[in-house]
């Protein structure tokens, strides 16, 4: 009589972006250490964490030494080394580009997300053969009110670029991905493409799954230029609306320009109405100038984002040995 075979755990890829880890990651590590081996999640799936891809994004710390050492520490531990920074994103697509795990795992690398979280994902994409299942945080990020309000302003407004496909709170850096999707998504996406809308080109069978975020209050790795910059990527790179934005501001305008000709030519010609139009023809002139340079604006920088995708700037490059921070 033969017995039948188990069927083998699910191996999960976990890929950190670092830039500013040389004080959280040693933690982080020893966390993910306990799930690398006969772990279950709550319904009862067998799993475990077989690899932890760390990207490094040349930050300003040393993060690199701190690689080295978790790398000889622990053996799931697998440095990336990029050439200079690259951005969360590049980063992230470059651990994703050597995942061989069933399933990829993104997640930050300042500890402010649970490990332990990854098993409830799991159950949630599995009961519902789900793709790819996004965290919902059910309590506000540890980055101060500011912050916060500027993010959820951020994602509002892109929903609306987004379409109706997209779900507030789909944003997230916590992500549980199939392994399939993650590497033809590594492997085919393009330079500047924001990653979350690259996800959803390619998968329509999304979940999310409420988690709860962790930490105190902490100051955001990213300047407030380099956030308007993530935000505008993801815009450009979701599709045409905007440039649909431009041609509905040029009809608005054109039926506004009519509206004060009318209005000029009825005060002058029925109504005798002296005109002195220095005010108002100023107003006019500054509001059409502004509205061509906005569009002149949009156009520009989905032609510079096309040339880059066609003269082959690469996405990332990834080498053999660390790059170490100027002194």
């Amino acid at each position: 009589m033969t017995s039948l075979k188990q069927p083998s755990a699910i191996t999960i890829s976990v890929v950190i972006p670092v830039y500013k880890g040389e004080k959280s990651l040693p933690s982080l590590m020893q966390e993910i250490s306990a799930f690398t081996d006969n772990c279950v999640t709550p319904k009862g799936v067998s799993y475990a964490i077989k690899e932890v891809l760390l990207a490094h994004d040349c930050g300003p710390d040393r993060s690199d030494l701190i690689l080295e050492v978790l790398a000889a520490q622990y053996p799931f531990v697998k440095p990336i080394w990029l050439s200079r920074n690259y951005g969360q994103h590049a980063a992230t697509l470059a651990g994703m580009a050597s995942a061989a795990g069933n399933w990829v795992v993104t997640m930050d690398e300042d500890g402010q997300q649970n490990p332990a979280d990854i098993r409830s994902m799991l159950d949630i994409a599995l009961d519902n053969h789900y793709r790819i299942v996004y965290a919902q945080p059910m309590n506000q990020p540890p980055h101060g009110a500011f912050r916060n309000l500027c993010s959820r302003l951020a994602k509002r407004i892109a929903l609306q670029f987004l379409g109706g496909q997209y779900k507030a709170g789909t944003f997230n850096s916590f992500r549980l991905i199939d392994g399939e999707i993650a590497r033809i998504i590594a492997a085919y996406c393009g330079n500047g493409v924001y990653l979350d809308v690259a996800l959803f080109w390619v998968a329509n069978r999304i979940g999310y799954a409420p988690v709860l975020l962790r930490g105190e209050s902490r100051p955001s790795s990213y300047s407030l230029s380099m956030l308007v910059n993530h935000f505008w990527r993801m815009v450009l790179t979701s599709g045409t609306r905007p440039l649909r934005l431009i041609t509905i501001m040029g009809g608005i305008s054109f039926v506004l320009a009519l509206f004060l000709l009318g209005y000029a030519l009825y005060s002058k010609f029925i109504e005798t109405t002296p005109i002195q139009g220095w005010t108002s023809l100023l107003i006019v002139i500054t509001f059409f100038s502004g509205m061509i340079m906005i569009s002149l604006g949009v156009v520009a920088e989905y032609l510079a984002l096309t040339t880059g995708i066609v003269m082959g700037k690469p996405l990332y490059v990834a080498t053999s040995k660390p790059t170490r921070p100027t002194k």
